[in-house]
């Protein structure tokens, strides 16, 4: 395949010594005058291991070269990738200024009698709703109605990483495809052949979200690694100790787990030990800003949970909660979330009644008991057995776990906050 690259920077210089490595052949334009006159000679004008030997070979090869403008390039281009700066604004948002120019450059240039349409993948990061609200009307106010015949628009974010950058490329955690309709893109699965990786075929608002989510995540993990470490050093613990039983545990610490959007947090473990460790911290000064936020984000959550549901009932209308304990077969009501919910629709003058097969107020003992009367002094009056749950008088059955799955209730009530899809 023919592949242009717009943007030589370190993503897009890696991407054109690794496409041209796999057999490809690349013109890289950009508008710096020094960059394409070192690709033009085989050089790189970035210090990354192995791209230097990669491009050289394949400006021997001649299947590289660079320009500072399109020209005729596109006439016979495969797929155009889009690795051009997006910076941060003012206000920390991106600048989408190079972003703007380059498409309407590639808008410019591609011919109306193209018999195939050119791939044109962004990798360039930008926040979801970008393709379809803004280059996609650029492309659409140069083609008009044969946009959809002419170009197809693909995010294809990267995950390089300076100094492996190369490893990276060619064993990648992951390849996310996303399409204005989610469908495959031929092309890019072509350029992609070869690559062991999981490849996600999604939505183009899923893709684009993606690198936010993982560098997000990840300043996250350097975040928590630092403040436990401050609360270490403060405590004379060892935090390489502390890393390295943390990171063994594969099941829960370091997996899916915890990870998947959905009910807040709760139980008679999570909330009392963040506390405690929010006390620690502070009466040792180690000033743990993320780890204090945890508590108020949870309450968040559950608050917008509750707005979810609130948001689909009219006043005085019949609720179902199924599950109250904070987790399916559980009786344990300590810091349940569906407790607060279901506090919360009582208080707002909703009819509720909760379901959950493995909890009967009898049985509630020690901290349990008091827990469930304090925050819900009438639970003796809400619980009903299944039949009740599946009479079908409710405006809303609200599912806080998988025990709604073991009901039958009518899925256009049915709203679960144990997921978010």
């Amino acid at each position: 395949m023919k592949v242009a690259i717009f943007g030589l920077g370190y993503v897009g210089c890696t991407a054109a010594a690794c496409i041209t490595h796999q057999g490809h052949s690349v013109v890289g334009i950009d508008v710096s005058t020094a960059k394409v006159d070192l690709i033009a000679a085989g050089q790189s004008p970035i210090r990354e291991p192995e791209v230097d030997d990669m491009l050289a070979a394949a400006h021997a090869d001649g299947r590289l070269t660079a320009s500072t403008t399109i020209g005729d390039t596109l006439d016979d281009t495969d797929i155009a990738i889009v690795c051009v700066g997006t910076p941060s604004g003012a206000d920390g948002s991106h600048n989408m200024g190079y972003i703007v120019a380059v498409t309407r450059s590639i808008a410019a240039a591609i011919r109306p009698d193209r018999t195939r349409p050119l791939t044109v993948a962004y990798r360039s990061t930008m926040r979801p709703g970008t393709t379809a609200q803004m280059i996609e009307p650029i492309f659409r106010a140069a083609l008009g109605e044969r946009t959809a015949a002419l170009v197809e628009l693909v995010y294809n974010p990267e995950f390089l990483r300076e100094a492996t950058a190369v490893h990276d490329y060619f064993q990648p955690p992951k390849i996310v495809l996303g399409t204005l309709d989610g469908a495959p893109s031929t092309a890019m699965e072509a350029l992609h052949e070869g690559i062991d990786a999981p490849v996600f075929h999604v939505g183009i608002r899923e893709a684009e979200v993606t690198k936010f989510v993982d560098n997000t995540w990840h300043a996250v993990k350097v975040a928590f690694a630092n403040e436990i470490g401050r609360i270490c050093q403060l405590h004379d613990i060892s935090a390489r100790d502390v890393h390295r039983i943390f990171v063994a545990d594969t099941k829960l610490n370091i997996s899916p787990y915890y990870t998947r959007p959905g009910g807040a947090f709760g139980g008679s473990c999570l909330p009392k030990d963040v506390r405690a460790l929010q006390y620690l911290a502070a009466n040792s000064g180690a000033n743990t800003h993320l780890v204090d936020a945890l508590i108020r984000s949870n309450e968040a959550h559950k608050h917008h949970q509750f707005q979810q549901v609130a948001g689909r009932l009219s006043p005085g209308d019949r609720v179902l909660v199924v599950g109250l304990a904070f987790k399916a077969d559980t009786d344990d009501l300590r810091e349940s979330p569906a407790v607060d919910l279901t506090r919360k629709l009582l208080d707002a003058g909703y009819r509720v009644e909760v379901y959950d097969p493995s909890l009967t107020t009898d049985s509630l003992v020690g901290q349990n008991l008091g827990y469930a009367y304090s925050h819900l002094p009438g639970i003796d009056g809400l619980l009903v057995d299944k039949a009740q749950a599946e009479s079908g008088d409710h405006a809303l059955v609200v599912a806080t776990n998988a025990l709604a799955r073991t009901l039958a209730v009518p899925a256009d009530r049915l709203i679960d906050l144990s997921t978010i899809p």
